[in-house]
């Protein structure tokens, strides 16, 4: 989502499951509470009141930190470091945090929901860098300010940054609760020459993010899009220099469609596709197109190059209605492999390329980079995986999508980002063959293999014990990869409703303790008793909401 819910996978619709315990949903985990809190979240009004608070709660990190100039390294922070089994916690921005006329969004709420979350314990926050914002007014026309000052923010309230670089649109996507076109003369470039977007075998275009069939072609402005990506980055790097290492921690770069290395092959806008769908391949571009004749001809299958799969269906169809998905389909004969390879290796050589960039300009910052991959589980438990493969992930029965894309983010010594990470299969239909924990099982073991260190995010904005624990499952390393960070969806003001906050409170201890079960007292003055916190009742039962964001 971002989806966004910043993530692909935001859009799953998850069985009823309120009210309904099982008794793996807390083994080994810790116990939420499931009773209304005899606590209250308030807010005071005064910003200097807050500031006050929070100095005497926790302490002024700015002087914490005046002695601490210590060599930039990629690691999150010393105490983290220092045990390897604790998971920092970061939380997602909102999607607007930055405003289309390029100023921090609410900036007095914005700093009071930092100290919040500073007081739960979270290690910082994440939020998108749009490209539709910052280059806005032309090329080489950037405009960072709104997030120089949440930098400024982050730095005063002791909070880490992860900053994605975001080089698609927001809109169109489950979550995305506001409209961010990419910048109006990369639309005009669109305009003129519609091939510089995705595009499916009806003709539909998609323009969400550039087509990979061009991006070394100089058709932005005399530009490839790889050196539009790379300029971005570069002027990004120039302008947070001084916080690099210190302050912003991470650099997530866009590689797709919702900031994924992927195709957008299922796009739910206009009622295009829906779940399950096993979606549609996105090479009918005339760049794509070109590419893949060529590659026909270099294996002397000329008629392999005309276009995809004639017989791979559409976008909300099941694997067993098309002649190419089915068990016993084309996807696995000769044409299919070829083909498949062909889809799989220009995704990979698409994010070979913006990574490299990437590790060229940020290296010695000591920022870690890392890149998102998307967690297609539906149609897991199939052969084919029909829905990964539209997706350009060449994940089969017989073949292993996911070990060369660690393979490559490896190369640049990216940390692999995962999403799903909350969902259980015993949610998911059964008609969809959907299997996230057996998918999750899969990566973790293709980035322990790859040596690459593995991130995770929840794909579904939710806030119950269930989800909380199934995640301090994946966290650990009992069947692959453990977690290295892991960034919570999202910030809004459902996640400061008393029992939510108190929840999310008790599962960043427990990343911190491993895992281990730690059950915080009602009302803990050493994490969340600030001034938007809990504070204990005296008269009434009532629990009070405040929307804060």
């Amino acid at each position: 989502m971002t989806l966004a819910v910043h993530s692909s996978t935001s859009f799953i619709n998850i069985k009823e499951t309120k009210g309904i315990k099982t008794p793996d949903d807390f083994l080994g985990m810790v116990s939420f509470a499931q009773t209304k809190p005899s606590c209250l979240l308030i807010t005071k009004s005064s910003m200097q009141e807050a500031h006050l608070s929070h100095e005497r709660v926790i302490g002024n990190p700015i002087e914490g930190r005046k002695n601490e100039k210590r060599e930039k390294l990629h690691v999150l922070t010393t105490t983290h470091s220092n045990n390897s089994t604790a998971v920092p916690v970061f939380v997602m921005l909102p999607l607007d945090t930055v405003t289309m006329g390029g100023k921090l969004n609410k900036p007095r709420l914005m700093n009071a929901s930092l100290i919040a979350l500073r007081s739960a314990g979270v290690e910082g926050v994440m939020v998108d860098a749009w490209w539709g914002l910052v280059e806005k007014d032309g090329p080489h026309k950037y405009n960072w300010e709104g997030y120089a000052e949440l930098v400024k923010m982050c730095k005063e309230h002791g909070l880490k940054l992860q900053v994605v670089m975001s080089f698609h649109q927001c809109g169109g996507n489950v979550g995305d609760s506001c409209s961010i076109p990419l910048p109006p003369w990369v639309l005009e470039d669109i305009g003129k020459n519609p091939d510089l977007v995705y595009t499916d075998r009806s003709g539909r275009r998609n323009p969400e993010y550039i087509s990979l069939g061009c991006d070394m072609l100089p058709v932005l402005n005399g530009r490839t899009p790889i050196q539009v990506y790379a300029d971005y980055m570069r002027s990004f790097r120039e302008r947070f220099n001084d916080y690099l290492g210190d302050v912003i921690v991470e650099i997530q770069v866009g590689l797709g469609p919702c900031g994924e290395l992927r195709y957008p092959s299922y796009p739910e806008s206009n009622g295009t596709w829906r779940f399950p769908g096993i979606g549609e391949f996105q090479n009918y571009d005339k760049y794509m197109r070109a590419s893949l004749a060529a590659s026909a001809k270099a294996a002397g299958k000329d008629d392999w190059g005309q276009g995809g799969p004639h017989d791979s269906g559409k976008y909300n169809q099941f694997p067993e209605d098309t002649g190419f998905f089915q068990n016993d389909g084309t996807w696995n004969s000769e044409y299919g492999k070829f083909f498949l390879e062909w889809y799989s290796g220009k995704l990979l050589e698409h994010g070979d390329r913006i990574l490299g960039a990437a590790e060229s300009i940020y290296q010695g910052t000591g920022a870690k980079l890392s890149g998102k991959v998307a967690g297609i589980h539906w149609h897991y438990n199939t052969r084919s995986h029909a829905a990964e493969l539209t997706a350009g992930y060449y994940n089969t029965r017989d073949t292993n999508g996911y070990l060369p894309i660690a393979r490559m983010f490896g190369k640049h010594h990216v940390v692999f980002n995962f999403t799903c990470m909350e969902m259980r299969d015993g949610e998911q239909p059964q008609s969809a063959n959907c299997s996230p924990e057996g998918l999750v099982r899969q990566v973790k073991k293709a980035t322990r293999t790859s040596e690459v260190e593995l991130a995770g995010e929840n794909a579904l904005e939710r806030y119950d014990g269930g989800a909380y624990s199934q995640v301090l499952a994946t966290s650990r390393s009992d069947s692959g990869n453990a977690l290295s960070a892991f960034t919570f969806l999202r910030m809004n003001k459902r996640l400061f409703e008393p029992e939510n906050w108190q929840n999310l409170g008790q599962f960043v201890k427990s990343m911190s303790e491993g895992g281990r079960n730690a059950r915080r007292p009602e009302c803990d003055s050493s994490r969340a008793d600030l001034y938007v916190g809990f504070i204990k009742k005296t008269h009434s039962m009532k629990v009070q909401e405040i929307a804060l964001v």
